[in-house]
């Protein structure tokens, strides 16, 4: 190794870049990718019954990979790119060109959203950064899903799925709200996603849990967590992850970033103590798996609302998102026709039914003092949202809109990818693997039982890693 002595070891920054918006914008796309894994790949592991642990988590890291692929080869600019001409009107504003994302002039020029906003300023960190924040926001949308239909997709299936759903579906809804589309146009906003990432999995979720079909009943009678520490575990990284999410997204290292971060915990902490009080109430006892779901309801409405709400209105939406996603849950849950699909972790109440409620929240209580940019043109030309409680109902009825629109697409959007994915494999796991689980699909169980002699020289069935008997 050698060093050229009139070498210059510092590359001159460009102009437009910011090191404080930058590192943050970093630092907040890996806190979200955390919440993918190890997250949720924890959390589900740790929920589901032993035998589906490892299966879970895989279908996990593999959506993690194969939506980065997808991400940087078409999806990207498909989300936030130059607008597709599919047709006259509304057709070309729903989704962008799709064109990878690879280039040196993309990852290294300034990051840019073509048709966002009017009035947001220009981003001050580079398009790799860009890229890579919101790709973490594209891979945790299927890994949410896959909460839907645990315990009995194809994981082949699954494969072709994730892909195809990420690039038909996700960078539809995207594009729309976020890359400069036409409900954005109309004045729909979401802050972080619980239109584009949370209403689309619980809806989507649903769906792909009634045509994949049910678990094997005895496993919707018997289907308790095998290990809840963990699933604390993934639980507790969800949340902090959810820093990342909420505060990354105004693009900017500011007071409303800051805000963002500190509505969130509050309103996922109220969330959380609605479920532990009504379960308390009608059990007498504390859940633990529903104290951890009305952590995620809280997590999840806050989303779409974060930095256009103060202090009280984070709470005004947790204590909204928790006792509404509750009864949504065991009450409504319990319909006939809902009971008919076997949505495994409840995403559509947790998911879908919180990212409903906290879209139409800010609808509702949207403060405009909570200002999200200054017009880089006039710097007394603030750029904020105004929900009814402050003199806006047409945000209201905006918010209502884009969920119905969302709500319509994704359903029929997901219905066709799982029709298109059945004309190649089965997307129902075959009756072996069903009931083998981890052992039939993988080949290995992640929880191997030894047997141990005891002093009689009997050998008892004991999980490795287990303190040995006294």
């Amino acid at each position: 190794m050698f060093f050229l002595a009139d070498a210059n070891p510092y590359i001159p920054a460009p102009s437009f870049l910011n090191s404080g918006d930058t590192a943050w914008q970093l630092t907040a796309a890996t806190f979200v990718g955390m919440q993918s894994i190890p997250g949720l790949a924890i959390l589900y592991a740790g929920l589901v019954k032993k035998k589906w642990a490892l299966n879970s988590a895989v279908m996990c890291f593999y959506a993690f990979s194969i939506v980065l692929l997808v991400w940087m080869l078409w999806g990207f600019q498909m989300s936030f790119g130059n607008a597709a001409k599919l047709g006259p009107g509304l057709l070309s504003n729903v989704v962008g060109v799709p064109w990878p994302a690879a280039f040196p002039g993309t990852e290294l020029g300034q990051a840019n959203i073509p048709l966002a906003a009017s009035g947001m300023p220009a981003l001050r960190f580079s398009g790799s950064a860009m890229i890579y924040f919101q790709f973490v926001f594209a891979a945790i949308t299927p890994i949410l899903i896959a909460g839907s239909v645990l315990g009995r997709m194809n994981f082949k299936a699954w494969m072709l799925f994730v892909p195809l759903w990420s690039t038909l579906v996700y960078s539809v809804g995207a594009f729309m709200l976020w890359g400069g589309g036409w409900l954005s146009q109309l004045g729909a906003v979401d802050y972080s996603g619980g239109y584009v990432i949370h209403l689309a999995a619980g809806v989507s979720g649903f769906v792909a849990a009634a045509v994949v079909g049910p678990r094997l009943l005895e496993d919707r009678k018997d289907f308790e967590p095998n290990n809840l520490i963990m699933a604390l575990a993934g639980a507790g990284m969800l949340w902090l992850g959810w820093n990342g999410f909420n505060g990354g997204d105004p693009y900017f290292a500011n007071a409303d970033a800051a805000a963002a971060v500190l509505n969130t915990n509050i309103a996922t902490a109220l969330a959380l103590l609605c479920w532990l009080v009504m379960d308390m109430w009608v059990t007498g006892k504390v859940n633990a798996v529903s104290m951890i779901n009305g952590m995620i309801t809280g997590l999840v409405a806050i989303t779409p609302a974060a930095g256009y709400v103060d202090g009280f209105g984070a709470m005004a939406v947790g204590l909204a998102a928790g006792t509404i996603s509750w009864f949504s849950l065991n009450k409504l849950g319990r319909w006939s026709v809902l009971q008919r699909v076997d949505d495994t972790f409840g995403v559509l109440h947790t998911h879908g039914v919180a990212g409903l409620v906290g879209g139409l929240m800010v609808g509702l209580i949207a403060n405009p003092k909570m200002i999200e940019y200054l017009s880089t043109d006039k710097k007394t030309d603030p750029v904020a949202v105004t929900g009814l409680l402050y003199g806006n109902p047409k945000q209201l009825l905006i918010q209502a809109m884009a969920a119905g629109v969302i709500i319509a697409y994704d359903a029929i959007g997901t219905y066709v990818v799982l029709r298109i994915v059945a004309l190649f494999v089965p997307l129902r796991a075959s009756d072996t693997e069903v009931e083998g689980g981890d052992l039939a699909i993988h080949g290995i169980d992640p929880v191997p039982m030894y047997f141990p002699p005891n002093g009689n020289g009997v050998r008892t069935p004991v999980a490795v890693g287990a303190a040995p008997a006294d």
